[in-house]
């Protein structure tokens, strides 16, 4: 409806108004620590906000983390106060267990959380949530540095947050803009499988599922938002900051070591387009022939670099096996990862003993070309040495990609049938068991006052949840579906 009858305005922007569905879909939970001013407020605006915007039904829950005021007491009044309203209680702060913790344990199909600021502006909350009800994305992430959003805050949090996010994108090879804003949801299937994975409890916690995510080819949506800063923040920043680099450290060698178990994680939620077999075409053929072409010019190029140090001090002989040899060591390392897609330990020592083979064949390839070389000439050019090699090198690369797709990275499948290695979303029998290996479905158990139990996870899914799904239509009897009497 217009607000101005000038032909040159614009009407205004509202979202239009929601009833009640009979079934809680959004589950947003607050972490809160000693909040006793600022709680009420933030769940009343909250629960105002989603009771006029929001078309499903949701929950508000207040997940305290062993607050020392009367922050325990406000969440009991409002849960008394409020039905969509539950608190939860834990013994121990951190944010990130307080979260593990109540999402764990939540039956709602998307779970999502904000700080008790409430800084984020809550017209981001539905475009948070919809690609997850949707089941577009997995995970979505409000971002205070995309170009659009619009954030009022002082230039030392601006220039901590970009910095730390530079860090993220240098050292984890991080692609989303912004980790830490406490604007996030989840779809509960992937957090059901995901959370045992993240072993920090604090505020790290975000970060390290992102990134997990991420690595996982999890698709993450990202909301720019309006976000003003809290002056009144009690985050301790040094110590916060202190935390997360150890927190970049620690998962950093854990990619780099192999011991996460992202292989469980791999596209298992939907059809994946890439799945797809086209005909005359084998599956990923495109994308292994480019991820092998770049693997193939970096490792030519540290081949020669090698093969250059290694020839002032010894033949040419000598100095082509060493760099060969240290060079398909590196080269069957970086294929198995980025051409082939292996993660993991798993037939790690198996896949460079066949390289090596692979690697003999080079030998032969280069050795018989340098042979071939010397015997034509006594003593040939230096230039003339490596024109030769990097000749021999192409000709041994297509057969080392036949070999490599073939025989060294072969997908096994229950027909006997092969063709190239992508690990499985559950692919148990491929995987080791390293230090984050853990039940995907466990639970944190606490001793609190709350509607659901943390047990009662396992006992549900995905699939249940989205029959339940609908929105809510004109002619909708509001009282029948009161969420105080599904309660």
């Amino acid at each position: 409806m217009r607000t101005d009858s000038s032909p040159g305005s614009l009407p205004a922007r509202e979202h239009l108004p929601a009833g009640h569905a009979a079934t809680p879909v959004l589950d947003v939970v607050i972490p809160v620590y000693n909040e006793e001013k600022d709680l009420r407020p933030c769940v009343v605006r909250l629960h105002e906000h989603l009771a006029r915007t929001f078309p499903y039904a949701f929950r508000i829950t207040i997940a305290d983390n062993a607050s020392t005021d009367t922050t325990p007491q406000v969440a009991a009044r409002l849960e008394a106060e409020i039905p969509e309203v539950t608190s939860f209680r834990l013994e121990q702060k951190g944010r990130g267990r307080a979260l593990r913790t109540v999402w764990s344990a939540s039956d709602a199909p998307v779970l999502a959380y904000m700080d008790v600021d409430l800084s984020t502006d809550l017209n981001a909350l539905l475009p948070l949530v919809a690609p997850l009800i949707s089941g577009h994305s997995d995970l979505a992430i409000g971002s205070r540095l995309a170009r659009t959003s619009r954030v009022v805050r002082g230039p030392k949090r601006e220039f901590i947050s970009r910095t730390y996010n530079l860090i993220l994108r240098g050292s984890l090879q991080a692609r989303f803009s912004d980790a830490q804003c406490g604007f996030k949801a989840i779809r509960r299937d992937v957090a059901q499988v995901l959370l045992p994975l993240v072993e920090d409890t604090g505020w790290f916690f975000d970060t390290e599922m992102l990134v997990l995510a991420e690595r996982a080819g999890l698709r993450i949506h990202e909301v720019p938002v309006d976000w003003v800063d809290d002056p009144d923040s009690t985050v301790h920043i040094v110590r916060t900051a202190t935390d997360d680099l150890k927190g970049v450290w620690r998962v950093g060698k854990a990619l780099a070591t192999g011991s996460l178990p992202l292989d469980r994680l791999a596209r298992p939620f939907g059809d994946d387009p890439r799945d797809r077999e086209i005909k005359d075409v084998p599956r990923g053929l495109a994308r292994q022939l480019v991820g092998f072409c770049v693997v193939g010019v970096l490792s030519t190029l540290f081949y020669l670099l090698l093969y250059t140090g290694f020839r002032t001090f010894t033949g040419s002989q000598p100095a082509n096996a060493l760099a060969l040899l240290v060079s398909a060591v590196a080269n069957t390392a970086a294929n198995r990862r980025l051409t082939f897609g292996v993660r993991g330990r798993d037939r790690a020592v198996r896949h460079q003993a066949q390289g090596l083979v692979v690697f003999g064949i080079g030998l032969v390839l280069t050795s018989g070309s340098l042979a071939a070389l010397n015997a034509a000439s006594s003593s040939p050019a230096h230039s003339t040495e490596l024109t030769v090699l990097i000749a021999a090198n192409l000709a041994a690369t297509v057969l080392r990609f036949l070999l490599f797709r073939a025989w060294v990275f072969p997908e096994r499948r229950d027909d006997g049938a092969t063709h190239p290695y992508v690990p499985g979303p559950y692919d148990t029998h491929a995987y080791t068991p390293g230090p984050y290996d853990t039940n995907p479905y466990a639970t944190t158990t606490t001793t609190a006052t709350t509607q659901f139990r943390a047990g009662d996870v396992a006992d549900r899914i995905w699939g249940d949840a989205t029959t339940r799904l609908r929105p809510v239509r004109p002619h909708d009897d509001h009282d029948s579906h009161d969420p105080r009497n599904a309660r």
